[in-house]
């Protein structure tokens, strides 16, 4: 429930789990806020019309100021968030202050009826932020494979590319393959890692 891409609305998610009496879901409220509000489909007014009582619409908002100060301890700033917090009161302020100390104590947190965990709170919270760090590491290597392989299909053809890697690679050549990597590729690569070529080629890319 807590990773990013779910069909499920976001907002009707959130209310569901503020809905909840499961603690663990609770505790990973501030996961799927982040995940929400950095998704740009988190809006707390629809959130709050699905919840109906003022007894989970008072959770709701202990929830929020609990993600608050959550987001606050880890030195996290989301613009979403800092548009919303511009509208809490003092007395929120407040609480969102005494929620950082209680997580910075592993003190137990009491969000109405229902007491969660500090620590299970901060591990959930760390944890996704972990994957979401190593999803972005993944991507970034695709797109950089990716751009390295579109760079070298404008300069070498298929087999030439197949003959550049394995040659890389130390994979032995043929007698065959071995002379047409001097005669063909072997140039190409030269002329690739002149230091000048290389130079004033992004000087022209940098040209309007």
């Amino acid at each position: 429930m807590f990773e990013p891409g779910d069909s499920q609305d976001a907002n009707e998610t959130l209310a569901e789990i503020v809905k909840s009496q499961d603690t663990r879901l609770l505790e990973g409220f501030p996961v799927l806020l982040a995940n929400a509000g950095e998704n740009y489909q988190f809006d707390p007014e629809q959130v709050t019309q699905k919840l109906g009582s003022k007894k989970y619409k008072d959770r709701f908002h202990q929830l929020m100021l609990l993600s608050a100060a959550l987001f606050s301890f880890y030195h996290l700033s989301f613009p979403w968030w800092n548009n919303l917090k511009k509208n809490l009161s003092e007395e929120d302020k407040g609480m969102v202050s005494a929620r950082k100390t209680d997580l910075a104590k592993n003190q137990p947190l009491n969000i109405n009826d229902i007491e969660l965990d500090s620590e299970r709170v901060k591990k959930l919270f760390e944890l996704y932020f972990e994957r979401k760090a190593e999803r972005e590491k993944l991507r970034q290597e695709r797109f950089t494979e990716l751009s390295l392989e579109y760079a070298m299909s404008q300069v070498f053809s298929q087999k030439q590319k197949e003959l550049f890697k394995k040659k890389l690679e130390g994979y032995p050549l043929t007698k065959t393959e071995q002379e047409y990597f001097s005669r063909a590729v072997k140039k190409k690569v030269v002329a690739l890692a002149n230091a000048d070529l290389h130079s004033l080629a992004k000087k022209l890319l940098e040209r309007p």
